[in-house]
């Protein structure tokens, strides 16, 4: 890392070091791998989500079991999502079953005979009691295209939410004994399209005072390329020594484009599900560094002139270094290859191409393993390369 973006995190379980792709975990468990598979990937931090856990197994259980660290076996540090967005997109897609109010999220999902109301007291507390290395406030998301009215509700809600987050954080950590490395406390920034609304959301959340933030909202446009220019302004609002994380930021390319303006971690379900398809990612030839460029068709990065906080990262390698390999192809039949020449995954190792394929279709569920073993070191390789790039 270069300029004055921090470097790592002193956490509970452990030192962070930027930057960092955690997996979703959203139930305790990345799919298709177990927690010492993920380790073995060198994948240093996961994510898990509040919204679900509260629901299966319940959070009675994952206490009496120890916590989620000690439930999932998962030994590094872990980042809990709040569950505002999960609780959006239910909301969002029907309507029925809940809604957003000045309190909270009130939500009913299909199947539960009761409703489920997330306070951002009561989201704190939950993601405390369930361990985690760091608590994400409630925030109340949008999509980039939502029209500027639900924008404005938005920041005025993630504030005041945050706030109240703020508050609960502190009493309850006021009430454990001395911690050497405390659980943090990251607020979220909303704001949509609208650098007017970004600006005022950052302002009255630094005001407040957090160890660390988020970029609020749908990180693609509705042609699914990365929102460039609001991820860059968001950077460049908050001053460089506070680390960032790109909530949902999962595609190679475009954590290579955030990564570039300055952010610290990511989280998505992103290359694992691509793993479970068959869709497994590769780098190309020996240039394994990326050119900060966004998804296909995005334009290059701005060069930050004219900003008071730390340039963009510098690009040392050219495209292309980045491509899918579809294992699901007929012409990996027979093919003798590993996935990816100079991988060192498990996968690479000790398969090939062909034998992929065919676990693939013969449906065998050590295909979704060997698959998702290889695009989780794929990303801890990526990690790698930017963090010495």
């Amino acid at each position: 890392m270069t300029g004055n973006y921090p470097t790592h995190l002193d956490l509970p379980h452990g030192a962070l070091t930027f930057p960092a792709f955690l997996p979703d975990a959203t139930l305790g468990v990345v799919r298709a791998v177990d927690s010492a598979d993920v380790e073995a990937t060198g994948i240093t931090a996961l994510v898990m989500n509040t919204f679900h856990l509260m629901q299966q197994p319940g959070t009675s259980t994952i206490q009496a079991l120890g916590g989620l660290h000690a439930m999932s076996g998962w030994r590094g540090p872990l980042l809990t999502d709040s569950g505002g967005f999960q609780a959006y997109s239910l909301i969002r897609e029907q309507p029925k079953l809940g809604a957003l109010t000045d309190n909270g999220i009130v939500v009913q999902p299909e199947g539960m005979s009761r409703k489920i109301q997330l306070t951002p007291e009561k989201c704190v507390q939950l993601q405390l009691s369930y361990g985690a290395d760091i608590v994400m406030c409630l925030d109340d998301c949008t999509h980039v295209d939502d029209p500027p009215a639900v924008q404005e509700l938005s920041v005025q809600r993630t504030v005041a939410w945050a706030k109240r987050c703020r508050v609960e954080f502190d009493k309850l950590l006021a009430q454990k004994k001395q911690l050497e490395h405390p659980p943090l406390l990251f607020a979220v920034v909303q704001g949509g399209a609208s650098p007017e609304l970004r600006t005022r959301c950052a302002e009255a959340l630094l005001e407040i005072g957090f160890d660390g933030y988020g970029y609020g909202g749908w990180p693609l446009d509705a042609d699914g390329n990365l929102v460039t220019e609001m991820l860059d302004l968001t950077r460049r609002l908050l001053p460089a020594h506070f680390p960032l994380h790109g909530l949902g930021v999962g595609h190679p390319l475009n954590i290579a484009a955030a990564a570039a303006l300055g952010y610290q971690t990511f989280d998505s379900a992103l290359p694992t599900r691509d793993a479970r398809r068959g869709r497994l990612y590769t780098f190309v030839g020996a240039s394994h560094l990326p050119d900060g460029r966004g998804a296909a068709g995005q334009r290059p990065l701005p060069d930050g002139r004219g900003s008071d906080n730390a340039a963009p990262h510098p690009s040392p390698l050219t495209p292309p270094w980045f491509r899918y390999v579809y294992i699901t192809d007929d012409k990996y039949i027979k093919d003798a290859r590993p996935v990816e020449e100079g991988c060192d995954c498990l996968t690479c190792r000790r398969y090939t191409r062909g034998y992929l394929r065919h676990l693939y279709r013969a449906n065998e569920a050590a295909f979704q393993r060997l698959a998702t073993l290889h695009n989780l070191r794929f990303m801890a390789r990526l990690m790698e390369v930017l963090r010495n790039g």
